[in-house]
């Protein structure tokens, strides 16, 4: 079999009839028709049964189909690298984070190290901590900036940034008028958290605890932005982030310091044994200068 054959027969099912197949491809109906008898040939077994003039894929077809299909996935992977190629001429770097710092740090980090390398295609994704560890342990993404309560197996991990927690009052809250709030000052409040397992949370926990303190959590939620955005929308107080509540300041929610202090750590993850390239050596240089609040 050769590509040809194979890419009449996606198009052929992927569209329905041959009409449509060679319209597609840009070819004659009796071409179309010619390269799946000669697949068929090939595979040893009838893609399509014919019958009145039309053709409806067998099981067997179907059950290729499949395989077709995996295979052009990766056709299409090459077509886009080869477009990035084209386009950027110097290659790509790929990079996923916590969408803390999506809407932050990384816009600047990004626009530093484009002025670098303004010819380097930029793949990013914000995601769950989780998410972006997997992306790099896998090997799909060559640096990644997570939370510190992730498993880090699979991974290079070393400290990124960390950034002092403080808590956001909804317009209007008794407490905005505090210099700094304390644990007392949170007793049967509203209280937007934090997923449980995040790492800051159960440290806020811990404190809460030694001082008989019980916040009434209204919602959780692992986003610090979401947090933030419930906060304005008056739910509750919350703990932020305060680069991921700038945004939202000036509005009528307030960021007020905790004491004691409680951080937001985060980490700078790299796949196992791989040698950064260049490229992603410059973009670790730009994520460290960026690393401001650390």
């Amino acid at each position: 079999m050769n590509l040809r054959q194979i890419e009449v027969f996606h198009a052929l099912m992927t569209n329905g009839t041959t009409t449509r197949a060679a319209e597609v491809l840009r070819i004659s109906q009796p071409a179309v028709s010619k390269a799946v008898q000669e697949l068929e040939r090939t595979v040893g077994f009838a893609l399509f049964n014919r019958a009145k003039g039309r053709m409806s894929p067998t099981a067997e077809g179907r059950l290729f189909f499949r395989e077709v299909e995996t295979s052009f996935s990766g056709l299409i992977h090459l077509k886009s690298a080869a477009a990035r190629i084209r386009d950027f001429g110097s290659g790509e770097i790929r990079v996923a984070s916590l969408s803390a710092l999506s809407t932050n740090v990384m816009p600047k980090v990004m626009r530093s190290f484009q002025k670098r390398h303004p010819q380097v295609a930029i793949t990013f994704q914000a995601r769950m901590s989780s998410s972006v560890k997997e992306l790099v342990a896998s090997g799909q993404f060559d640096v990644g900036v997570a939370a510190d309560e992730i498993d880090l197996a699979g991974v290079i991990a070393r400290p990124y940034a960390s950034y002092q927690v403080a808590i956001a009052l909804p317009p209007g809250h008794r407490l905005q008028g505090r210099a700094v709030i304390y644990p007392r000052d949170l007793h049967d409040e509203n209280f937007v958290a934090l997923a449980p397992e995040d790492t800051t949370r159960r440290e806020a926990e811990a404190i809460f605890a030694e001082h008989g303190v019980k916040p009434k959590i209204v919602l959780e939620t692992p986003y610090s932005t979401t947090i933030a955005a419930m906060v304005e929308a008056g739910l509750g107080c919350g703990m932020v982030n305060p680069i991921t509540a700038d945004p939202f300041l000036g509005r009528g929610m307030m960021i007020v310091p905790f004491e004691p202090a409680i951080h937001f750590r985060t980490l700078l993850l790299l796949p196992p044994q791989r040698e950064p390239s260049t490229i992603v050596a410059d973009f670790i240089e730009e994520l460290l200068k960026g690393s401001s609040g650390a």
